[in-house]
């Protein structure tokens, strides 16, 4: 039998681990076990992960996201924190995805997925390779913005004065950070985007930070 800490932090499916307990004459009941003894941490019904107390290795809440539901890519304030754009700490792991909006409340924290264009969702991703192990689907920094401006309920923003103030002050963003920004993706994620003038006004501000 194959021990569950060579599994690592990759989400593994129910007919997996069975597969691997077949030394066992009912391997759901281990399972069962397995989940009550705090081994296994069920994600979702036939989704589970091995508990870091038997991996040894943290959780990638990154992976998690992109295995509980997919197509799906890490976004919104979530991609922005994990580049360091905002400061926030963030307890909600927010992802986009082509497919109905979802949210998964799992024992490892809250997960929820946001529904975008799928001619749009395919721009700007971005795949990271961690600790040569693993790997996990991310928006850009320039397409974690456009995303969130996207998803932000009442946001009108008229002018490029109030796409800085909404980026510096309310995003609390370095305007050195958004000038390193590559207007060339948000450029392309406009004809597909909701909220296009708000898009066109970030594009604007952007390219006016380079000149």
């Amino acid at each position: 039998m194959r021990k569950l800490e060579e599994f690592g932090v990759i989400p593994v499916d129910y007919s997996t681990i069975i597969t691997h307990l077949g030394g066992y004459k009912a391997p759901g009941d281990k399972v069962s076990k397995l989940e009550k003894r705090g081994e296994l941490i069920r994600l979702k019904k036939g989704l589970f992960v091995i508990s870091p107390e038997i991996s040894r290795k943290e959780l990638s809440l990154e992976l998690i996201a992109n295995h509980l539901y997919g197509p799906s890519y890490i976004s919104y304030e979530s991609a922005l924190v994990y580049y360091g754009l905002i400061p926030e700490s963030v307890y909600t792991v927010k992802s986009a995805t082509w497919k109905r909006g979802k949210e998964y409340r799992t024992p490892v924290g809250r997960f929820v997925y946001i529904s975008v264009p799928e001619k749009y969702f395919s721009i700007g991703l971005r795949q990271v390779i961690e600790k040569q192990i693993y790997a996990f689907i991310i928006a850009s920094p320039e397409k974690a913005l456009c995303d969130l401006i996207m998803s932000t309920s009442g946001l009108r923003i008229q002018s490029k004065k109030a796409m800085q103030e909404y980026l510096v002050q309310d995003l609390r963003m370095d305007l050195d950070e958004l000038e390193q920004l590559d207007p060339g993706i948000i450029e392309v994620c406009i004809p597909y985007a909701y909220k296009q003038k708000e898009m066109r006004l970030l594009l604007g501000f952007v390219n006016a930070l380079k000149n």
